[in-house]
């Protein structure tokens, strides 16, 4: 039965992976310096009839370099199936681990606040393909990365791309491969230890079938405890048909 469900799943969770300041789905240019590392735990559910699917990603950030980064992400979804309104099924696991590094490889920002990065990744196949929680290949991908700074807030700009790779015949039959991601951020710091946040972007839709690419907003606020800890809330709208319309967002993020 689950057969028939994966190419659902496998269109909600597993498109370009991004690790932003949450809820940002945007990246910067920042990394955590040599030496330092960072947790950060992001929980996203669908709050529609219609997509009540849930994802607890925890992502692992290591400073090897000043400007250097190793990112290892790993989600956990889970996705209820209806029919007619009544649930029928209940899928859940562990997703596809992911492995990025970034390389600062521009930072003028004393000068004129622009620094630009250059993200690579693989995608491996801890998920089950079969129950639809992965694709069951190793992907690549690349990101370009770049930040504006100014005294108050910040701007950044995401363009990437994924070569995505299906074990599964029905699959490859009817899911895209390469996959285009595009988006805008911003920052704007309120006070001391409160920013809002604001993202738009547009990702490639997996699917075949359809020529309607998703294109997303994401509007939240992260609190800073203190130089530790930040809280996260958010809320992502979807500006067309094929985009999840409604999910709320949340997370924790804690430096050392």
């Amino acid at each position: 039965m689950f057969n028939k469900y994966s190419l659902t799943l496998l269109a909600l969770f597993f498109s370009v992976p991004v690790y932003a300041a949450a809820p940002l789905i945007t990246d910067d240019t920042g990394t955590q310096g040599k030496g330092k590392y960072q947790i950060e735990l992001d929980y996203a559910a669908g709050v529609t009839t219609t997509d009540t699917g849930q994802e607890l990603s925890t992502t692992l950030s290591l400073g090897i370099a000043d400007n250097v980064d190793v990112i290892v992400e790993l989600p956990y979804d889970w996705s209820p199936f209806t029919e007619e309104g009544r649930p029928i099924a209940i899928q859940q696991g562990i997703g596809d681990m992911s492995v990025d590094i970034k390389w600062r490889f521009l930072d003028n920002s004393k000068e004129n606040g622009l620094s630009l990065a250059l993200k690579p990744g693989v995608t491996l196949p801890t998920g089950n393909a079969k129950r639809g929680l992965g694709t069951g290949e190793i992907s690549e991908g690349v990101m370009l990365i770049a930040t504006e700074e100014w005294q108050h807030s910040a701007f950044h700009c995401n363009i990437g791309y994924t070569n995505t790779a299906y074990s599964l015949e029905e699959n490859t039959e009817a899911l895209r491969k390469g996959l285009w991601h595009a988006s805008l951020g911003t920052e704007v710091n309120m006070m001391k230890n409160l920013r809002t946040v604001a993202d738009i972007g547009v990702d490639t839709n997996t699917v075949k079938a359809s020529t309607t690419h998703p294109v997303y907003i994401i509007g939240g606020v992260i609190y800073s405890v203190n130089e530790h800890l930040d809280l996260d809330i958010g809320f992502k709208g979807g500006l067309n048909n094929t985009a999840p319309q409604a999910t709320f967002l949340a997370g924790m993020t804690t430096k050392f």
